[in-house]
């Protein structure tokens, strides 16, 4: 076994038993480099990466493969998810060798880690207009040693091109003190215009295939429909989530999304499952619940959170990260059915038109297998098939406990079980808007559940920050903006459902950490990484939304809620600084900076505050939260607190009353929830 049987990532011990000398990112293995005057291999993956698997077992476990790699280079495997600045640094580089990028990352620098070529998957023979793993590897090595100067010339190169990039979407030069905000509600319109350009009218979401979610996107139409009135926002994201949900990227029998969905219509998913998908979907949906209350929408948070309970939930109040798409070697076989499989699952007195509502047929609609889904709405199947006034809803309900049964019997996909901070802090967010909607208690009790496990397993009493992962007891690798952005966002949500002070506390205490620790004071944006972290190439600026949220997006969100709430108008000042620099990124671009588009809308338009003082306080709040009021932010409280600007000084002497606020301005108190509706509809 290689060096990574030391190690707790799934992903890189999967590849201890390789015949390759794998080393983790460790100092070892540069020193190793160094003394050795070998090129350095890094080859990032993750655990339920497709392709990663493919090149593992055709080149990584080549004896002959092996043995060259190791005489020639120092090879080191990581876990992207593990770390994602080092995979941020070599995927922009091999962009910019190559135009594009994708996993398997595979990326040669120099023993001092400055990287001179880049690719993702090489095949063992020269095929897709590539040549072979091994005919790279021997040109790489001979280049690295007969051509020494020129490697040196094109890593010094490549690395200044990867060094410079945080400026390409960022303004010159910025205006805000001297003349106020130089975006408003023509730049929101423009944004909306843009994005719409790219909408898929006929089967949701945005362009063709490979489709990913876009929840990013979603959620901004949502907040831009509320603001504006205007229908057609609202209408797609409507329709893309209902096209989603009744598609085969929603596992329809065990709740939950795939990662994305490899055909244009949503039918065909890549069946990886990954938290944070899944997490930034229920937020999404439950929010999307509140605007609409359709029953389709809580029919799909309740069977997701069941499936995140079931599958993704550590005994410790923790969520683990992953599920693979392979199992026994073939992706997707775990979820899909033959129709002998689904005949013997159901047995012979299943009614005719079950096969129908879940798409299934003898021939399949994957490579002769059927992959679940709804062709047609639950009222459209209804009237189709005359099933109105039956207990049909009940029939389908026992139908899906019978497939979960039999599913159940299979070999399950591989769980990748380590805990990553960020994600935690998605999901809990997303219990905590899911209770919102609907009310749930349980759902309340997980996310408080969650945010307590996360400031008790990954706090580091070294830098008094946090760590990045968590797995077998151990905590590890310094916290990244993301996880600390997410994780004050998920504070604030979590004191929206309990109101217990010491949550606002405690983001406040962390955005402190994050400005003290991560600002660059001259850019007025944050880095990626921690001051304190040094064993990387570089620090740099993560700008545009990827699978997640941009933290910085998420982090000037955080501090315009923060400066409202604290009377801090240093953080509300930043924000501002922040959203101008990429103002004409986001007009050009708002697909790939939704988040930030999000923001300027809050600036733009106000952010809403509720608060409540009174008996009744917190069950006026909760009531008034089922509907839906984009980056609202709620107080509520027995009496007043003059240490919280928005409840200082509010009298409660004549019952409950209800202060509507927004933009440093406050309005009469009213003692009534339709009342209070109908001032924040006015101001």
């Amino acid at each position: 076994m290689n060096q990574l049987q030391f190690e707790s990532s799934p992903y890189l011990k999967q590849h201890a038993h390789n015949p390759v000398d794998w080393y983790a990112w460790k100092t070892e293995a540069f020193e190793k480099a160094r003394k050795e005057d070998k090129p350095i291999l890094v080859s990032i993956g993750y655990s339920t990466c497709h392709w990663c698997h493919v090149m593992e077992r055709e080149s990584f476990e080549d004896e002959e493969t092996a043995a060259f790699m190791n005489d020639h280079f120092v090879c080191i495997k990581v876990d992207r998810e593990e770390r994602p600045d080092i995979d941020h640094i070599y995927m922009e580089a091999c962009q910019f060798f190559s135009g594009s990028g994708g996993w398997p990352l595979n990326c040669f620098l120099t023993p001092e880690g400055k990287p001179f070529y880049a690719g993702t998957y090489f095949p063992p023979m020269p095929a897709y207009n590539r040549p072979s793993w091994l005919q790279l590897l021997i040109s790489l090595s001979k280049a690295f040693t007969e051509k020494r100067a020129v490697v040196e010339d094109q890593a010094k190169r490549l690395t200044e091109l990867v060094q410079g990039s945080d400026q390409t979407f960022l303004r010159k030069s910025i205006s805000i003190e001297a003349a106020g905000l130089s975006f408003g509600e023509p730049d929101l319109n423009q944004i909306f215009l843009q994005l719409k350009q790219s909408f898929d009218n006929l089967q949701g979401g945005f362009g063709g295939a490979p489709k990913f979610p876009g929840t990013m996107s979603l959620q901004l139409l949502l907040a831009h429909h509320y603001y504006s009135g205007n229908e057609s926002a609202l209408e797609h994201v409507c329709f893309s989530l209902d096209k989603m949900i009744q598609g085969g990227i929603f596992d329809q029998i065990g709740g939950g999304f795939a990662r994305y969905a490899t055909d244009r219509a949503w039918l065909i998913p890549h069946f990886e499952k990954m938290l944070y998908d899944n997490a930034l979907l229920v937020s999404l949906i439950a929010e999307t619940y509140s605007a609409t209350g359709k029953a389709l929408y809580r029919e799909a948070i309740e069977q997701t959170l069941l499936f995140i309970e079931r599958e993704m939930t550590s005994a410790e109040g923790g969520f683990y990260s992953a599920l693979d798409a392979d199992s026994e070697g073939e992706e997707g076989k775990y979820y899909v059915w033959t129709i002998n499989e689904w005949q013997q699952a159901l047995g012979p007195d299943t009614p005719e038109w079950i096969p129908l509502y879940y798409g299934v047929s003898p021939q399949g609609n994957w490579e002769g297998k059927n992959i679940l889904w709804r062709p047609l709405s639950d009222e459209s199947f209804e009237e189709q098939y005359q099933l109105k006034g039956s207990n049909w809803k009940k029939q389908i309900e026992s139908a899906g406990e019978k497939l979960m049964e039999a599913r159940q019997q299979r070999i399950r996909p591989g769980l990748d079980d380590k805990i990553i901070l960020g994600w935690n802090a998605l999901q809990c967010t997303a219990y905590a808007k899911a209770f919102h909607a609907l009310g749930h208690q349980a759902y309340k009790q997980t996310a408080i559940r969650n945010l307590e496990f996360i400031l008790d397993r990954f706090a580091d009493p070294a830098s008094k920050g946090f760590f990045h992962t968590y797995k077998d007891g151990t905590a590890q690798y310094l916290a990244f903006l993301d996880d600390y952005a997410f994780l004050i966002e998920a504070l604030l949500e979590v004191y929206g459902i309990s109101f217990e002070t010491r949550w606002l506390d405690q983001a406040f205490s962390v955005a402190e950490y994050v400005l003290e620790n991560f600002l660059d004071e001259s850019a007025q944006l944050f880095y990626f990484t921690s001051e304190k972290q040094q064993d990387i190439l570089l620090r740099k600026k993560e700008l545009y939304d990827s699978a997640t949220p941009s933290g910085n997006a998420t982090m000037a969100i955080n501090l315009l809620r923060l400066g409202l709430l604290f009377d801090r108008p240093d953080m509300s000042l930043l924000a501002s600084r922040m959203m101008e620099k990429l103002q004409e990124a986001v007009i050009k671009y708002p697909s790939s900076f939704s988040r930030w588009a999000y923001g300027m809308n809050l600036l733009v338009r106000g952010i809403p505050e509720v608060a409540i003082v009174g008996p009744d306080a917190q069950e006026w709040a909760l009531s008034m939260q089922k509907r839906f009021l984009p980056g609202g932010m709620w107080m509520a409280s027995e009496s007043a607190d003059d240490k919280y600007p928005l409840l200082a000084g509010k009298n409660a002497a004549s019952g409950t009353n209800i202060y509507v606020c927004k933009n440093y301005a406050c309005q009469s108190p009213v003692s009534n929830i339709d009342a209070a509706f109908d001032l924040l509809k006015k101001i």
